[in-house]
């Protein structure tokens, strides 16, 4: 074993002292929640599990992910070109607000944290504006008077829900936030053209999206891998790989990139022509509120590329993948349909259900 040069630190030692560093000073609570973001990620990444991390900071888990992505969305802020009046606002506060703008693009999580500011939202105004920035950056061709401001972005999301609504006082107020946020006088025009207009416009209702829950354990299969057909050797034995199962899917993964999803021989799916799995968060589905988002299993067709209105697709924005519902057929390539949503089973007891004579009894 080579020995380290004189006065060389052990670069294990090292990042354990930055570790224990970081532990000290969110146990503290020094520097502001920007540097607590960025001290829990590391202590993440150094094998910290959340639980570890309250226990020795105080810091809850859910303070934990809001600060960490609250501080990534930060970094936006100051690459993007955000002012300094902002930067220097969401420093010392806000972390909740930037948390819900954590689904934009870095782009436009800047120009969301402005209006944010200009306009003082909270958090539960934020996620309505990254929604509508969302929902508004799927155009190809903007809509008539409106712009790709943030402000025109939100104030479309508005007009569009006024036309919906027969309710004159709701429908006042919509107006009324319209030309709060309207950036353009382009924008302000066809807001305030519903003064005169009472056309309603009927509200198409989003379809349900098709949620599965794994309900048995013969439900969730075993997957093992083949070693091949007798004659066989030893060295064929010995050559196949070991199966790590991920849960909560008992997902398996060989020493390739290549991994498999076990999932039941449910009609749909024996119907799909070109399925493929995508593992997300529910918050990432539309027209979904959770308060304690869970992992979820979403089986793409990656034939079935034609818009329908009773179907969700997957699409590429901004470079990366997102699932969305369209009311009328959309401008942007559909690269797949969304046909199972699949939630882990629930399990009351995990521990109990390992030991096979306790069932029984």
């Amino acid at each position: 074993m080579t020995d380290l040069p004189p006065n060389a630190q052990n670069p294990e030692n090292a990042a354990d002292d930055v570790a224990q560093d970081y532990l000290r000073k969110l146990r503290q609570k020094q520097g502001n929640w920007v540097e607590w973001g960025v001290a829990i990620a590391y202590l993440q990444k150094a094998s910290y599990n959340p639980q570890e991390i309250f226990e020795a900071t105080g810091f809850e888990p859910i303070q934990q992910n809001q600060v960490v992505v609250g501080s990534q969305v930060y970094n936006s802020l100051e690459k993007y070109g955000a002012s300094e009046a902002v930067q220097s606002h969401y420093t010392t506060r806000g972390s909740d607000v930037l948390y819900e703008l954590r689904l934009l693009t870095q782009e436009e999580r800047a120009a969301a944290a402005e209006l944010a500011f200009q306009h003082k939202l909270d958090a539960d105004e934020a996620r309505e504006v990254a929604k509508a920035i969302k929902e508004f950056s799927y155009f190809r061709i903007l809509p008539e008077g409106f712009s790709n401001h943030p402000g025109d972005a939100v104030a479309h999301q508005v007009w569009k829900l006024a036309r919906q609504n027969t309710d004159l006082q709701e429908r006042s107020r919509l107006i009324a936030k319209g030309l709060r946020f309207a950036h353009t006088p382009g924008a302000r025009t066809q807001i305030e053209q519903l003064l005169t207009d009472f056309t309603v416009v009927p509200k198409r209702p989003a379809p349900i999206l098709p949620f599965y829950r794994l309900e048995s354990e013969e439900q969730l299969p075993r997957i093992v891998p083949v070693v091949g057909e007798l004659p066989l050797t030893a060295q064929d034995l010995k050559s196949v790989p070991i199966v790590t199962e991920i849960e909560p899917f008992r997902i398996v993964k060989f020493s390739g990139d290549q991994a498999w999803a076990p999932l039941p021989g449910w009609q749909v799916l024996l119907g799909a022509e070109d399925p493929v799995v995508i593992l997300a968060n529910s918050d990432r589905l539309p027209n979904q509120t959770y308060s304690q988002p869970q992992s979820v299993l979403v089986v793409i067709d990656r034939s079935k590329r034609e818009w329908d209105v009773s179907s969700y697709f997957v699409v590429e924005n901004s470079g990366e993948l997102s699932f969305q519902w369209f009311e009328t057929e959309p401008e942007v390539p559909l690269l797949g349909k969304i046909i199972i949503i699949v939630r882990p089973k629930r399990i009351l007891d995990e521990e109990l259900t390992k030991d096979s004579w306790q069932i029984d009894e």
